[in-house]
């Protein structure tokens, strides 16, 4: 579960590395894996004012950027129906543009098989795995 003022990664090809949770959308104080967030990118990757062109285009946002965000790993167990209880090493998220699509084109990193129940099936189709 992320509360407010939690910090995560972010794992696509954005251009954001940490984010800040600041407000939780499904109304709740803390949010699990699959929950949309609103966030504030806190460290960047830098842009390169001497190359102009795919580099600049690639980097989508930067510090200080408010963005949607979905949690697709936490650091607080969650329970799966078969009894098992599953955790991850840290609270990661991807951004989201207005459409709710992945900002990014690529999924850097491990995401939580919850994200298939609540319908989140592109961003599960561009994960490298699902656990």
């Amino acid at each position: 579960m992320i509360g407010l003022k939690g910090t995560m990664n972010v794992i696509d090809n954005s251009g954001a590395i940490v984010a800040e949770c600041i407000r939780v959308m499904s109304g709740g104080r803390f949010a699990r894996a699959g929950d949309e967030i609103v966030c504030v990118v806190k460290r960047a990757r830098p842009i390169n004012p001497s190359i102009i062109g795919t580099q600049a285009a690639a980097q989508k946002v930067k510090k200080g950027d408010v963005r949607r965000a979905l949690v697709v790993r936490t650091k607080k167990e969650t329970s799966r129906p078969d009894g098992r209880y599953i955790r991850f090493d840290d609270n990661a998220c991807v951004l989201l543009n207005n459409k709710k699509e992945p900002l990014g084109t690529r999924v850097l990193g491990v995401v939580s098989a919850e994200l298939r129940q609540k319908k989140w099936m592109k961003l599960v189709s561009l994960a490298p795995r699902i656990v």
